[in-house]
């Protein structure tokens, strides 16, 4: 009696339920992940980032404006030689003189402006494809996110559901041991018989055990596929588990999933990337203008006047570049033809990438068909195994039945009922790989 009580105070003290959990549905665990998880915020961030990637191309079409500055002292003045008669000397009479003074200071403006560049309106194009390529490529994250969460949330309800059979497996257990007890203290069992009903709640218990760790592993990476703190208390539903047939469409348009949509737009980067070299064969024009003031004296410019032996002038220039390649070592021909051979390989990643989507499509419709049947069978072969053990149990209490043939019933009942809730899982996952088939993963935040 002793160890029944020791047995039951366990049974109760390991219980992983509580009213005070927070309630979480499928729905509330995806949306808190879309906001909360790492992968979705980086998702988000990629595409804000792109913002900025457009501005620095835009930029490049801009004036570029800057202001300069330079102040020089020069401790020897360079001398330089000349005919005396340009300046009403005696003709071959060579003198020295010397260009510049021991201080110097410039300040001014410059402006460059790119008239014509192609490889700047290219890129600004490349620029906003890269700002669709990250909207796209969160939408992917987002759903990887979902797919993830909803796999790993029915596997937190599948080991709920097995705790729920344990614990009934040990309540029936249970009475069918306050039975042989009372048989056997009136001389009508064997002591055997009790040791082992009280073994078998032992195991039982310890099942249970397994299984409520098994429960606490499960919640704990669903909580970090979410985002949600550890030490949250979450639970679930008791409708999370419904099947509800799912509309299988024959023909389907798989170029429309996200997978196949990043595809296309990475190729479109590829022909930008490759229209970017090839503009590498266009001349280029550029309009460039500065305006400067410079010092020059015996003394530091900064500050100073003519009456400081300080002379100060200003200059300014206007001009146009003109760049034409010619010939640069057929270097821009061998980028233009590695380019053209990643839109190959792209090409290729396409026909496959479709070809896969398809096949995945095709295997969760079979997936659903056979987990719709296997739940069928299941949940026949457990009501079967619940009469079974319902009518063991009333031939063992008539005595038409050995201890053996009870357990036995129990065992294959507990069995069907979780091989039921097995079944379940598989449908909920190719249900969820049949939605992802379609496209529609965002539905599951609705």
């Amino acid at each position: 009696m002793k160890n029944t009580k020791l047995l039951l105070l366990l049974f109760f003290a390991i219980s992983v339920y509580s009213q005070d959990d927070k309630p979480l549905t499928l729905k509330d665990a995806i949306n808190y992940a879309l906001e909360n998880k790492s992968d979705a915020k980086k998702a988000k961030l990629k595409v804000e980032n792109s913002e900025y990637q457009i501005q620095e191309v835009r930029s490049r079409a801009l004036p570029q404006i800057s202001a300069n500055g330079n102040l020089t002292y020069n401790p020897v003045i360079q001398s330089t030689f000349i005919d005396a008669s340009a300046f009403g000397g005696e003709p071959g009479t060579v003198i020295k003189a010397q260009f510049g003074q021991a201080w110097s200071s410039t300040a001014g403006l410059s402006l460059t402006q790119n008239l014509f560049d192609q490889s700047i309106f290219t890129g600004l194009k490349a620029a906003k494809s890269t700002r669709e390529f990250y909207q796209i490529n969160q939408q992917l994250t987002e759903e990887q996110v979902i797919e993830r969460v909803a796999n790993a949330y029915y596997q937190v309800y599948v080991q709920r559901q097995k705790l729920i059979v344990i614990d009934t497996t040990f309540k029936n257990t249970s009475k069918v041991k306050e039975i042989i007890k009372v048989q056997f203290d009136n001389g009508l069992a064997k002591k055997i018989d009790l040791n082992r009903i009280l073994v078998k709640l032992s195991n039982i218990s310890t099942q249970r055990q397994q299984i409520a760790n098994a429960i606490k592993l499960q919640e704990n990476a669903l909580k970090f596929y979410i985002g949600m703190p550890m030490e949250t208390k979450i639970n679930f539903p008791t409708t999370t588990f419904e099947v509800t047939p799912q509309v299988l469409s024959e023909a389907l348009n798989t170029e429309n999933r996200t997978e196949y949509l990043l595809l296309k737009k990475n190729e479109q980067l590829l022909d930008y990337q490759k229209k970017s070299i090839i503009a590498g064969y266009y001349p280029t024009l550029s309009l460039n203008g500065n305006y400067n003031f410079i010092g020059q004296g015996k003394k530091m410019p900064l500050g100073a006047l003519p009456s400081d032996g300080v002379y100060w002038t200003n200059f300014s220039s206007i001009g146009l570049n003109l760049r034409v390649p010619i010939f640069t070592g057929f270097g821009t021909r061998a980028k233009v033809r590695q380019a053209e051979v990643e839109l190959k390989k792209i090409k290729e990643d396409l026909a496959d990438t479709k070809l896969g989507l398809d096949m995945a499509y095709e295997n969760a419709k079979l997936q659903i068909d056979n987990s719709l049947e296997t739940i069928k069978s299941q949940k026949e072969n457990a009501t079967l195994a619940q009469e079974v053990l319902d009518n063991t149990k009333n031939n063992y209490y008539q005595g038409l039945a050995s201890l053996t043939d009870l357990l036995d019933s129990e065992n294959a009942l507990t069995e069907a009922q979780n091989n039921y809730t097995s079944a379940l899982l598989d449908y909920k996952l190719a249900e969820i790989q049949l939605i992802k088939s379609k496209g529609e993963l965002k539905t599951l935040t609705k």
